[in-house]
């Protein structure tokens, strides 16, 4: 892996830090380079080892993050930058529910401070621990890039988990927007 400082990332960044979420799908840049950045499964961002505590620069770089097959990218017009991503870039850490069965609707707040309700394109999904039976639950906030649910997070949604018969199978799973999102079999 090629280290690289990233200040070439942050001048670019600095171009679009106050205008919204920037047109990453639309940047195709040639040079690519690996920078020794690592979003752990925690959340918590390091750059060369060392966290990165200003969150201020951790929310700019999240807005340039782009998922291209299984790798991650820090995306601007003129370079794209390959970090690494222990789990998920983000972590769900509140959820606000409103309405209940087919009309509830399930609103997630990154750890980045952005919102997304669950709905068909915002699945939440569940992974299993094939050791210890333990989900892990997941939604997605925008273009391939997904949320871990924090534990906390977690036992709000499991409050909230209803039974429903699907194809003659009943299923424990959740409504969120009128899509019901499937757990596990009842």
């Amino acid at each position: 892996m090629t280290e690289q400082a990233p200040y070439g990332l942050l001048a670019e960044l600095e171009t679009v830090k106050d205008k919204g979420l920037p047109p990453v799908h639309l940047w195709h840049p040639e040079s690519v380079k690996d920078i020794d950045m690592l979003i752990q499964r925690d959340g918590s961002w390091l750059y060369m080892g060392s966290p990165i505590t200003r969150q201020r620069l951790v929310r700019l770089f999240s807005t340039v993050l782009r998922k291209d097959g299984d790798e991650y990218f820090l995306v601007t017009p003129v370079e794209k930058n390959r970090i690494r991503v222990e789990d998920v870039p983000f972590q769900a850490v509140l959820l606000q529910s409103s309405g209940s069965g087919r009309s509830q609707r399930l609103t997630f707040t990154t750890d980045m401070a952005e919102q997304v309700v669950a709905d068909e394109r915002h699945p939440l999904r569940f992974e299993f621990d094939e050791e210890t039976g333990e989900p892990s639950p997941y939604v997605m906030v925008r273009d391939g890039l997904e949320a871990r649910l924090v534990r906390s997070v977690y036992y709000q949604l499991a409050e909230l988990v209803e039974e429903k018969a699907i194809s003659g199978e009943n299923w424990l799973g959740l409504w969120s927007e009128g899509t019901f999102f499937k757990l596990q079999r009842a």
